[in-house]
């Protein structure tokens, strides 16, 4: 899979937005709102490309890019939360 710059631009632009709404809904992470969108951007880079991958589709449009990079965001928070507390929730 080869990314454009559009398309690195909607990456990052959905991930500010799905982190956000990340540490929203996972609370109690610490990392705080600047950390939130790092994980966010991180985590919809990781759901833009395993998603597709394993076959999971939502939709299409930029709706769709908010859940699945949110899902990927909200797993990455409780892993690192989890990897942070030594393995208790």
């Amino acid at each position: 899979m080869v990314l454009s710059n559009e398309s690195l631009i909607v990456i990052l632009f959905v991930g500010l937005i799905a982190g956000w709404l990340a540490g929203k809904i996972v609370r109690g992470t610490g990392f705080g709102i600047i950390g939130d969108l790092l994980v966010g951007i991180a985590g919809a880079l990781v759901a833009s490309l395993l998603f597709p991958k394993i076959g999971i589709r939502l939709g299409t449009g930029l709706v769709s890019e908010i859940i699945y990079s949110a899902i990927g965001a909200i797993i990455l928070l409780l892993v690192v939360r989890l990897l942070r507390s030594g393995g208790r929730w």
